[in-house]
């Protein structure tokens, strides 16, 4: 005869230190000298450790959950059996898994042991984050200090999964960080990979890459590691992009792609990386390639990401009709959350096909729906061709105060704003020069916009000490 929560408790102290063998052995072993309904609680318990592997170790879950039900019917209307089944069912069938899960919260049911009631409502909120209804799990989760210690930090992952499912980035990492801190080994660095990858979104690459130099301390050499290690590098190479490091990037994301291709798993994430890399090098047609092998490899619910890096790859290349055609594609993703910005590389092909009044009706709506400086520069294109100089110095000027100082989009927006104001005749010399010697600062010698903004300044200058040669235009 066995005492069930003794067992339980015996589990449980092999879970706090994630000896799973050893916990599989306490329940195993009880098992075989366990009754019939005894035995039934045990394949319950069973199926709760099987369920922490994942999608890995969902069928074995589903099995032990058949057996628990066959040893004991009663347990179909046990809260901790109907929260399982509402997980299994939502890897799988997401909207039904939260209905389940939504039915498992019903105060009526039991557990078989007091301990399981937290347990039961932590696998009620994987259900529901499982089942995309994010807020509804974090409602339902347990109190961490209720759980067994083995789930403390797998609670705080889901929580802040589901934060950043609602776009609540800066709870999401710090959800990630005290993850981190409460688990062991490996699965610290995976959380603090998570963080870092969260952090990335904030564009806070710096920090990102302390947390991966901290994540890096936890890597052994255990078999299973390779795989988070490549997400390590890959992680690790779009912060070097970000800090303007794209030669260590390079390094980064090339590593990245062999430990992945040598476990036989490539993902798009790591080809899509690789193409922004390239991108940032100027090695636009290898960029490209590595964008098509993105799209190959991405499961629908990317494809679009690669479809627009795939657009703008074109338009770096001159090629508007490729650029056009994969941009469309993308559009037909309305889930994508860069649709603004789609619309607006949208608007930039049309332009360079000389289809102006598309080019604007594309790059108005981008610009209504927040994408605004790739917008404005678009339209600002538009009102210079049909010689609206007014209307295009307010679209520059909206460049200059809304895109990061001295990126590439400030730089053109003060050239082109210096050079519009000097067609409109040259009325308001000391705003040309603040235009033009900024956008000068930071434009190589070797452009042709150099000559062109120092003329700029030397009349300007002119002006203001009132030379007395007019200006000419």
């Amino acid at each position: 005869m066995i005492e069930l929560s003794t067992t339980w408790q015996q589990t449980l102290s092999a879970l706090e230190h994630e000896d799973f063998d050893a916990a599989y052995w306490t329940l195993e072993s009880a098992y075989g000298v366990a009754k019939r309904p005894e035995r039934a609680v045990l394949s319950l318990l069973t199926a709760t450790l099987h369920s922490l592997y994942g999608d890995a170790g969902a069928e074995d879950a589903r099995r032990t959950l058949r057996d628990a039900v066959t040893l004991d019917p009663s347990l179909r209307d046990d809260k901790l059996y109907r929260a399982l089944q509402a997980e299994l069912t939502a890897r799988t069938d997401p909207a039904r898994g939260a209905v389940l899960a939504r039915e498992a919260q019903d105060p009526n049911l039991k557990v078989p042991l007091p301990d399981l009631e937290p347990v039961a409502r932590y696998h009620v909120m994987v259900a529901l984050a499982l089942g995309d209804e994010p807020q509804e799990a974090l409602d339902a989760a347990p109190i961490a200090t209720e759980l067994p210690v083995h789930l403390r930090w797998r609670l705080r992952s889901w929580q802040a999964d589901s934060e950043e499912a609602l776009g609540h980035h800066e709870e999401a990492q710090s959800l990630y960080a005290e993850a981190a801190h409460q688990a062991k080994g490996l699965n610290r660095a995976i959380m603090l990979q998570e963080r870092a990858a969260v952090l990335l979104q904030l564009e806070r690459h710096e920090e990102a890459l302390v947390v991966l130099e901290r994540a890096r301390t936890f890597y052994g050499r255990e078999p299973d590691e390779a795989l988070h290690l490549a997400n390590w590098h890959y992680l690790r190479a779009q912060a070097e992009l970000g800090l303007g490091r794209a030669e260590d990037a390079l390094k980064s994301i090339e590593t990245a792609s062999r430990m992945e291709r040598a476990e036989g798993d490539p993902s798009h994430g790591v080809e899509l990386v690789w193409g922004q890399v390239l991108s940032a090098l100027g090695r636009h047609d290898e960029a490209t390639a590595h964008f098509e092998e993105s799209l190959t490899l991405a499961r629908p619910e990317d494809r679009a990401f690669a479809l627009h890096e795939l657009g703008v790859a074109y338009l770096d290349q001159d090629k508007p009709v490729e650029a056009r055609e994969r941009l469309q594609e993308a559009l037909a993703f309305d889930e994508y959350p860069f649709l603004p910005e789609v619309y607006a590389d949208l608007a930039e092909a049309e332009y360079r096909l000389g289809r102006l009044p598309e080019a604007e009706a594309s790059a108005q709506y981008a610009l209504s729906q927040g994408a605004t400086v790739p917008a404005s520069l678009v339209l600002g294109s538009v009102a210079l061709d049909y010689y609206h100089l007014d209307e295009a110095l307010e679209h520059y000027e909206r460049v200059i105060r809304e895109s990061a100082p001295i990126s590439r989009d400030w730089v053109t927006a003060h050239s082109m704003a210096a050079d519009i104001l000097s067609q409109q005749g040259f009325q308001d010399p000391a705003r040309i020069y603040s235009h033009a010697s900024q956008a000068l600062e930071h434009t190589d010698p070797t452009d042709e916009w150099y000559g062109t903004l120092t003329d700029l300044m030397t009349r300007a200058e002119e002006a203001l000490r009132g030379g007395g040669r007019r200006t000419l235009n």
